[in-house]
């Protein structure tokens, strides 16, 4: 078939073709409209309208580039740049994690919560690409939001994204075990730190462990509470009295993690399944 020949619909059947044997027919099928999104800002609808029409040398080059990173396990949301959260495209990079739909469902909690109370102060431990602050920020009342993170390239990223969707929220690089926030001077903590155990590393999709941030992603399997522990330390000083404090957890450790809240004082530890029926959530507050 001559190139000037090839159509939107034979094009994306051969993508799909293509991807189909590593991602799955309806994984590919997804990724092709997302490609067709990102490079025409076209809908499903768009794709069947043009359907028969030819396709530039431009998008010939430009998907075959694509399919060919996405063969070597390269994640689509870095090849294009960006990653839907919450309702919100976001930048993200490999300085970046990319959002998770669990991570949604943290930020949608805190939302559900907290959406009728105004003028929160809220502080979002290792923010990443800006994802949970900038949906909070968006969403509850008046919110005071500040986020941290310990890469100034993953800030960098969360402040172009803020900044896109006309969030003010204060960014800081800051090591959370020298950090050290006012006394009593916020209303939530949120945090989704790292938290897969070292040991799990064989399990994982190589999509993940050859190119996202393993430092955002792995902990010691001798302490993997590590982060959880600290921010429970920084949360006991930082919060105002029944301020709260939100995880997204490792279900191997929720009941570990949860004893510890509550030795530690906090009130009305709580672990939560997420849409999966995993353990993937924990939430408490400061008496």
């Amino acid at each position: 078939m001559e190139k000037d020949s090839i159509t939107v619909g034979s094009l994306a059947r051969g993508m799909q073709s293509r991807l189909s044997p590593i991602y799955g027919e309806s994984e590919a099928k997804a990724m092709v409209r997302l490609i067709f999104h990102s490079l025409k800002g076209w809908s499903l609808t768009d794709m069947m309208i043009h359907s028969d029409n030819p396709v530039s040398q431009y998008m010939l080059d430009k998907t075959g580039e694509i399919v060919v990173r996405l063969l070597k396990n390269e994640p689509i949301q870095y090849i294009l740049g960006e990653a839907y959260f919450y309702g919100m495209n976001l930048k993200v990079n490999r300085s970046t994690l990319i959002p998770r739909p669990e991570t949604e469902e943290l930020a949608d909690l805190i939302i559900q919560e907290n959406g009728s109370r105004k003028d929160l102060r809220v502080l979002d431990i290792g923010t990443g690409s800006g994802a949970i602050a900038i949906a909070l920020s968006r969403n509850l009342p008046f919110a005071d939001v500040m986020a941290i993170d310990i890469s100034s390239d993953a800030l960098r990223t969360a402040e172009e994204n803020a900044e896109s969707l006309h969030c003010n929220i204060r960014f800081m690089c800051e090591d959370i075990f020298r950090y050290e926030p006012m006394t009593d001077s916020l209303d939530i903590i949120v945090s989704n730190p790292p938290y897969i155990d070292e040991s799990e590393k064989d399990s994982m999709e190589k999509n993940v462990l050859e190119y996202e941030p393993h430092s955002a992603l792995f902990v010691p399997d001798n302490n993997p509470l590590i982060y959880y522990t600290r921010i429970a330390e920084i949360a006991t000083d930082a919060l105002q009295s029944e301020g709260r404090l939100y995880f997204e957890i490792n279900p191997r450790h929720s009941s570990e993690l949860a004893t510890y809240l509550e030795n530690e004082g906090f009130a009305d530890v709580c672990v939560i399944k997420d849409i999966n029926g995993k353990e993937r959530f924990i939430k408490c507050r400061k008496r």
